[in-house]
């Protein structure tokens, strides 16, 4: 018989055998008849090998397939209700999950809380400070503090302040803040596959789109399609006295703004990047403000949720098309 070894034969030791099938029985037949004892192992190698080749076939194509969205909040830190609005997102991706395919095809990537001390400086300290807290820009800290979404390097400086005592101060250079900074690192990890890209702040009940100089993006007709279907869905559930959503250019329905998130994800190659408005949710006071009735917390996660989800599928088609995945 012509055999194969699979590892170094070793006198008196065990060692590992390659028999062609038909030669199987044979081989048994010529083992036993000088007593030697032995398993079977596998009992046909070729099922295995093909087994293999469709397991990283499967994996290729899910790679191919799989998208990634991802979505921030509270980087200024007076919006309070732009983080149970994000918690909410993540409960119906984990635990109330009624929208299986939301989780298919697509890597969520959430960050709750983007500027953490200046959170903590609103509950402690500050209920409508917006900056982080840094410091070391004026002697003495007379003044702190960064307004992170001004801070990074796409048009940066251009429409904000260079006044440190000032609620837009855009820091000493873009990326100058951590929290940016590490923003900008997991933007630029997955950038090739980051699909949509959505910064929820609050307030207003607007989904905006770049650039903040007032300059359209190539793909600017399609950002405000894919806005207005975002807006649809949530005024499709929203409370009725509270205002519809408006969609369009940030320099052309609120103001010029420079070194946002927004602008940065697009400038890197993001096709669909996004700040959501929330509304400021106050019984008979649409865009109240800052201070969101408790009552209408959840209300404010149930319908930011569904133009989530409308933009998330939106995405995940364009997606497909782009990589000519059927």
């Amino acid at each position: 018989l012509d055999l194969d070894s699979w590892s170094h034969a070793i006198p008196g030791r065990p060692g590992t055998i390659l028999v062609a099938g038909d030669k199987k029985a044979q081989f048994e037949n010529e083992l036993n008849a000088i007593g030697a004892e032995f398993t079977v192992e596998t009992e046909n190698i070729k099922e295995l090998l093909d087994l293999e080749d469709k397991l990283l076939s499967d994996a290729s194509r899910k790679l191919t397939l799989t998208w990634t969205l991802f979505m921030e909040s509270l980087l200024h830190a007076r919006e309070w209700v732009t983080l149970p609005a994000t918690l909410y997102a993540i409960h119906k991706l984990v635990i109330d999950v009624t929208e299986q395919d939301l989780l298919q095809d697509i890597d969520w990537i959430v960050l709750p809380i983007a500027n953490p001390d200046g959170y903590v400086h609103t509950h402690v300290e500050s209920r409508f400070w917006r900056k982080n807290r840094a410091t070391g820009y004026m002697i003495n800290d007379v003044c702190a503090g960064v307004d992170l979404n001004r801070n990074f390097d796409t048009f940066w400086s251009q429409a904000s302040s260079n006044l440190v005592c000032s609620d837009t101060f855009h820091g000493r250079s873009g990326f100058s803040e951590p929290e940016t900074s590490i923003i900008r690192d997991i933007v630029l990890e997955h950038k090739d596959r980051i699909e949509l890209f959505l910064d929820i702040h609050s307030f207003g009940s607007m989904i905006l789109y770049g650039y903040g100089t007032g300059q359209l993006p190539q793909n600017g007709l399609f950002l405000h399609l894919v806005g207005v279907q975002m807006a649809q869905a949530i005024d499709a559930v929203k409370m009725s006295w509270n205002q519809d959503y408006i969609v369009g250019n940030v320099a052309l329905v609120l103001y010029e703004a420079s070194g946002s998130a927004m602008d940065y994800a697009k400038s890197v190659g993001v096709p669909y990047s996004y700040t959501f408005e929330l509304p400021g949710l106050r019984f008979g006071l649409g865009g109240f403000g800052f201070l969101v009735d408790p009552d209408f917390i959840e209300q404010a996660g149930f319908e930011t949720w569904e133009g989530i989800k409308a933009g998330a599928r939106y995405a995940r088609n364009n997606y497909r098309q782009r990589r000519s995945v059927k």
